[in-house]
């Protein structure tokens, strides 16, 4: 498994992003294990999840807590990072709500140590900033929970360029991280992604395969893929996640994933090379 670097920590290449293993349309627990075990097997060294990705109210970490149970029981499960977030909340009606005041964060990382069973979390993440609490505090609270140990890495998520700026000073320049989406048919994070190519922080790509509805029409929605994929006789999806790596040594794409089959072949695409044509050709979609 080809490796890059969040913070001092060396991870896979390409990590799993485990939210479609707890929302709507989730598998049962025996598959998304059986998903989690086979990305442990290929070498996955980075999980990502959120106290958000559940379905139910009553159920709140379930994704965390999936996540926990599949690393206990595997033999690998102590070198990965885990990647969790706060500050989003679902009532469990389909909708998402925010909360970045710096009591929730705190409770919020709080519960998270304690459903992951670990002392402190590799990598917290601010998860979506809230417009009704100014940044410095939501992100403050973040630095509090660095400075106590409950985390040993701190990350932001879904922010523009000068949030990302404001979050590395805030934190003393100890920014890790920014995970926003991009993907082919949202390419508006480009800025961000540049920034962090340009400070040395670890881009992760969240639904770069453009989402779990769409991911399967990605060869067809956008041609170019397609027409890679077929000249090198693989998926559109490990053409996407290829080209992404491409971009810059600081991303890390995160696909989501509930099957073995298709974390693998995402996996597939750290071993895939394009050619400086192939690339321009999918840069101008």
């Amino acid at each position: 498994m080809h490796t890059r670097r969040i913070g001092d920590v060396e991870v896979s290449a390409i990590g799993l992003g485990a939210m479609p293993m707890s929302i709507e349309g989730r598998p049962d627990e025996a598959r998304s294990l059986a998903t989690l075990h086979a990305a442990l097997d290929a070498g996955v060294t980075l999980i990502d999840t959120a106290d958000a990705y559940h379905r139910d109210a009553h159920e709140v970490g379930h994704n965390e807590t999936l996540i926990a149970k599949a690393l206990a029981s595997h033999d690998r499960g102590k070198d990965v990072l885990v990647a969790t977030k706060g500050g989003h909340l679902r009532p469990g009606d389909g909708s998402w709500t925010l909360d970045g005041s710096p009591r929730y964060l705190k409770e919020a990382c709080e519960a998270s140590l304690r459903r992951l069973g670990v002392e402190a979390i590799g990598l917290y993440q601010f998860h979506r900033p809230d417009p009704k609490v100014p940044y410095a505090e939501s992100v403050g609270a973040i630095r509090d929970l660095l400075d106590e140990g409950k985390i040993r890495m701190a990350g932001i998520s879904n922010a523009d360029p000068q949030q990302i700026r404001q979050a590395q000073e805030i934190l003393g320049g100890r920014l890790v991280s920014v995970q926003n989406q991009f993907s082919p048919a949202f390419r508006s994070s480009e800025p961000e992604l540049d920034l962090c190519d340009e400070l040395g922080i670890a881009f992760l790509p969240w639904s770069p395969l453009g989402g779990i509805s769409r991911a399967s029409e990605l060869g067809s929605a956008y041609a170019p893929f397609g027409r890679v994929a077929d000249a090198h006789g693989v998926s559109p999806q490990r053409v996407c996640l290829a080209w992404m790596l491409a971009k810059s040594p600081v991303v890390v794409p995160i696909p989501g994933a509930s099957r073995p089959e298709t974390i693998l072949d995402s996996l597939a695409a750290a071993d895939l090379e394009l050619s400086s044509e192939e690339l321009a050709r999918l840069d101008a979609v």
